[in-house]
């Protein structure tokens, strides 16, 4: 008998429902919010930008074209969001940050903050965000302009190359991915992208292709509570396939929640179920992790 889709796990509850508003503190618990879930070129759903909340502080994991109407829907404008990460360079997860920047210096007044690495923050403003904003005054403005900056610290002996920072009570770790192009053979030859550890208990690999090695070794130092992957539903291209996924370990799949699909995954929920994963990730729902201290790194 096939395993059957749940969304229960010992150190993870999910809401009921869709949520129609979001809170941006808490009692001091991790909590994700996916404000959508949906692929690049998904037309039904919202793209996969996650709102991650503990305590008073906030941070906002990618700003794709559609987040900023995303959030609007639910109550909240886009100025509101103060902490911003950015795990790669695609529309649909930096598209909407022109307009942060902009509105954030010329309607509120004040600087949003990003986590980011002084080589991606080159790469983010020189290729995405300084044509529309250099020259919006007289004087050339540089992305120290718009943005404060929370610099990570690279981490020594680590698998593969990993960035710390931390956010009020939220421990961030940002490993390297293989994300594209599709001919790069490891992460070291890959474009910047990034996953995201969150309080050494969950993974959000953020787009990925299929990269065996990112999970099971660093689940074997984390033990993750769960782990939120990247599934497209064919194979070929830059993100890891719900065939390719299917080779993991039986112990890895059980706690992987499928995100960034495309509209027809609906039709692709019976050979999920078959290959034994957690479930797919829902729109709108709040994810929380209480009980965190005790999973805290020292």
């Amino acid at each position: 008998m096939a395993p059957v889709f749940s969304d229960s796990l010992d150190n993870m509850h999910v809401s009921p429902a869709p949520q129609d508003r979001v809170s941006l503190i808490n009692d001091g618990f991790l909590s994700l919010f996916f404000i959508g879930t949906g692929a690049a070129f998904a037309k039904t759903l919202n793209q996969t930008n996650v709102l991650v909340i503990k305590g008073n502080q906030h941070l906002l994991i990618d700003c794709g074209t559609k987040c900023s109407q995303a959030l609007y829907k639910l109550g909240m404008g886009i100025e509101q969001i103060d902490n911003f990460l950015i795990t790669h360079s695609h529309a649909d997860h930096v598209g909407g940050l022109e307009e942060v920047q902009l509105h954030r210096r010329y309607v509120v007044g004040k600087k949003p903050k990003m986590v980011i690495t002084e080589n991606y923050q080159d790469i983010l403003w020189n290729q995405s965000l300084r044509g529309g904003s250099e020259r919006s005054e007289s004087q050339e403005l540089s992305f120290d302009d718009f943005w404060q900056v929370l610099r990570p610290t690279k981490l020594e002996n680590q698998l593969r190359e990993t960035w710390h920072a931390e956010l009020g009570l939220l421990d961030i770790k940002l490993p390297r991915t293989m994300h594209f192009p599709d001919d790069a053979s490891s992460w070291q030859d890959s474009q910047w992208s990034t996953g995201v550890i969150l309080d050494d208990r969950v993974l959000f690999t953020s787009d990925t292709r299929y990269d065996p090695d990112l999970l099971i070794s660093l689940d074997k130092h984390y033990d993750f509570d769960v782990i939120f992957h990247d599934c497209q539903l064919f194979t070929g291209g830059v993100h890891a396939s719900l065939d390719e996924l299917a080779g993991l370990p039986a112990n890895l799949k059980e706690r992987i929640v499928l995100m960034h699909y495309s509209d027809d995954w609906q039709d692709h929920c019976e050979t999920a179920r078959s290959y034994g994963f957690k479930t797919w990730a829902k729109e709108s729902h709040l994810y929380t992790f209480p009980d965190g201290s005790a999973r805290q790194s020292s």
